[in-house]
């Protein structure tokens, strides 16, 4: 298993940039989203985004649900998992997907966000 840090430990009060990962042929893509501070209800949605490699264009895989409170947040893309409104996805990955949490407000919150791959 690959592991990538997308986003590194600190505190964010709007949405940072996109992340592009080439995940290569892997079959499995999990997110650990760990929130460890927030003030008041900081609206996180974590989105997962493949690439059409012909046309260059994005198409939605899963989108998480708001996260608001100190938390640790698990997405899973992946054939065969069990799937869970939000939180998991049966799907192939294409070779390159994009990673983007947006913010909801200027509220803060302290968070990383790792890629798993296999």
């Amino acid at each position: 298993m690959a592991e990538k840090v997308i986003y590194a430990s600190a505190a964010r009060t709007a949405t940072p940039t996109a992340v592009v990962v080439n995940v290569g042929r892997a079959k499995e893509l999990r997110l650990v989203m760990d929130i460890t501070a927030v003030t008041a209800t900081p609206a996180l949605t974590i989105t997962v985004d493949g690439i059409d490699s012909t046309s260059g264009k994005f198409f939605n895989i899963i989108t998480s649900a708001a996260l608001a409170t100190v938390a640790t947040t698990v997405l899973t893309v992946a054939l065969g998992v069990t799937v869970a409104a939000n939180v998991a996805v049966s799907a192939p990955l294409p070779q390159t997907v994009r990673i983007t949490v947006t913010h909801g407000d200027a509220d803060s919150a302290t968070y990383s966000l790792t890629a798993h791959t296999r």
